[in-house]
């Protein structure tokens, strides 16, 4: 999806050069394309080599070829059938069940080919641009989704899809990525310090979220309204400022934290400059447009199926956007690539709960929203536990399949606390 920024490889493991993925950095939630899908998609008489020179002189792509690369480089883009049926739903106001489910299914294609169309742009960017670039595109699904429900004014909607965005992938991704990968590997390494540096950030805005709630349960005689406004808008700012640092830190001031001695020469662009744009801008929109069909069926299938918002929108709505990522951090996982598996589930957690977060309430300020990080206490307390629990497993530096089953039951715990969770409290 950007400039690769390679981690150091800790694996003795034995590969063919064809399968090793490409990435990007930690802190980003990554795309992978192997270099054999993409050769799968090429017809053999192209004159196009992968991986092989500068990209600058190789023969271009025809548009059909280019759409066929799009189109057929994973298998995830079958479900791209369900974009215009989605659309259809919410349009002609089918049953909201239907609407619900046909779009939650399209939007998981098109994640994938939004960080696909982001990867191709970055990579011809440099490394300081595409880093900038892939950092901002990163959550760009769970961004669309939280702007239209705060538009709409569903802030519990948008807090619990935030929320279940940084639990999904501390808990639910992290824990099968030490499972799948303790299934081949008795234990497996990782750089620590990297782990180690996005698990503290993580507790910074672990605390970030603790504080209104402490403020707010110290005096609940006094209505504090405006004050816990104000405190977020300054914590959100502050919050955002650290992101900014973290950003040059992993990509400028200690990269070699985050880089190898690899040198991968096939993590090259592909598609035309031109036709990247044109495919991130053109998935941005209907990405936006499935999305007002997904939350505006929220209640009525949350009443449907007996459920809280709450419970969509921690448990299920983080699938949505995160889909793609968790088959990656799996598969590289089983490689013995632990950094990799650890950058796309840590420093995914990372971003949405230090620049998604804060960013909505700067969004709800300045559209009139009352979007704060005065979180409940109960749901405060579930992140606190969570964080709390990874960061002791990853200090040192190594993972087995244990460890995930300890993630994935706390994950568990949690979804079942939340589907009695009351839609009030």
């Amino acid at each position: 999806m950007a400039e690769p920024t390679h981690r150091r490889s800790n694996s003795s493991e034995s590969y063919n050069r064809s399968d090793e993925p490409l990435y990007n950095t930690a802190q980003r939630r990554v795309t992978v394309r192997s270099v054999r899908s993409l050769r799968g998609t090429l017809p053999t008489n192209s004159g196009v080599i992968l991986g092989a020179g500068p990209y600058a002189d190789r023969e271009k792509l025809s548009f059909i070829e280019c759409l066929k690369t799009i189109l057929f480089a994973t298998r995830i883009n079958a479900l791209l059938v369900f974009v215009p049926i989605g659309i259809i739903a919410a349009q002609l106001h089918w049953s909201p069940m239907a609407v619900f489910l046909l779009n939650f299914v399209a939007i998981i294609p098109l994640a994938k080919l939004l960080g696909y169309a982001t990867e191709e742009i970055a990579m011809r960017l440099g490394d300081n641009l595409g880093a900038l670039l892939n950092a901002s595109f990163g959550n760009a699904v769970e961004l669309i989704l939280s702007v239209i429900a705060l538009k709409e004014g569903k802030i519990d909607v948008v807090q619990a899809s935030v929320l279940g965005s940084v639990l999904s992938n501390l808990l639910l991704v992290l824990g099968f990525c030490f499972i799948c990968g303790g299934y081949k590997f008795q234990s497996q390494k990782f750089n620590m310090t990297a782990a180690q540096t996005s698990a503290s950030l993580l507790s910074l805005s672990c605390m970030s979220l603790l504080i209104p709630a402490a403020f707010v349960a110290s005096a609940k005689e006094i209505d504090q309204t405006a004050n816990i406004k104000h405190l977020s808008y300054g914590t959100s700012i502050i919050l955002l400022i650290v992101y900014m640092f973290f950003l040059y830190f992993s990509l400028k001031s200690h990269s070699h934290l985050y880089s190898s001695d690899e040198n991968d020469s096939e993590d090259e662009p592909v598609l035309p400059l031109w036709l990247s744009l044109t495919l991130l801008l053109g998935v941005t929109i209907v990405v936006a447009v499935c999305a007002e069909g997904l939350v505006d069926s929220i209640e009525p299938v949350a009443k449907a199926w007996n459920v809280s918002e709450v419970f969509v929108g921690i448990i299920l709505l983080p699938i949505v956007g995160n889909a793609a990522e968790h088959v990656t951090a799996v598969s590289v996982a089983m490689k013995n690539k632990m950094d990799l598996a650890i950058g796309v589930a840590v420093g995914s957690s990372t971003q949405i709960a230090l620049f998604v977060t804060p960013l909505m309430v700067i969004i709800g300020w300045i559209i009139g929203q009352p979007m704060t990080l005065f979180f409940h206490t109960f749901e405060t307390c579930v992140l606190f536990v969570s964080v709390l629990i990874v960061n002791y497993l990853i200090q040192d530096g190594e993972s087995n399949w244990l460890e995930g089953v300890m993630l994935l039951a706390a994950y568990v715990i949690i979804a079942i606390a939340f589907y009695f969770y009351p839609s009030q409290v």
